[in-house]
């Protein structure tokens, strides 16, 4: 068990039971858990993580959708470089979009069917092996969850 870029690894060890403010990452890597605020409402999720100058290694945010979207993200007033991590309804990553530019109004495409999206310090993601089919635990993915709360 250690720390890479401050995030909380934490390689062949049960992970502690689910919690509103920590989202679990599971995949070849190992598991890690960062700090998340959460973002499900569409006020919450329309500001984001603008106008933040820092933002701790080990934290993050959380966007949760109702039902599943084309998720599309820019950096509008983001300050701060940023990993996006996309997500399905059964908490598989789907897609990462690295060190988004902050300021830049360019589209970052997610895909279609994305019900979160996690954002994370820029470069974390890469830094860690954060890619497509790791898996997440949160309480807001539910029944149709890969690693389940009760697990």
């Amino acid at each position: 068990m250690g720390l890479l870029l401050g995030a909380v690894m934490l390689p062949g060890i049960a992970v502690a039971e689910c919690s509103d403010n920590r989202i679990d990452l599971r995949g070849a890597f190992g598991a890690a858990r960062f700090t998340v605020e959460v973002a499900d409402d569409e006020a919450e999720r329309s500001r984001g993580l603008m106008f933040r100058e820092q933002m701790p290694r080990s934290s993050g945010m959380l966007f949760v959708y109702p039902t599943p979207v084309h998720a599309r993200f820019w950096m509008k007033n983001t300050l701060i470089p940023l990993d996006m991590i996309f997500v399905d309804p059964r908490g598989v990553v789907t897609h990462v979009h690295s060190n988004a530019i902050p300021g830049d109004l360019t589209a970052i495409d997610g895909g279609k069917g994305v019900r979160f999206v996690l954002e994370i310090n820029g470069g974390l993601a890469k830094a860690m092996g954060i890619a497509p089919g790791v898996e997440i635990r949160h309480p807001a993915i539910g029944d149709d969850a890969v690693w389940s709360c009760d697990d």
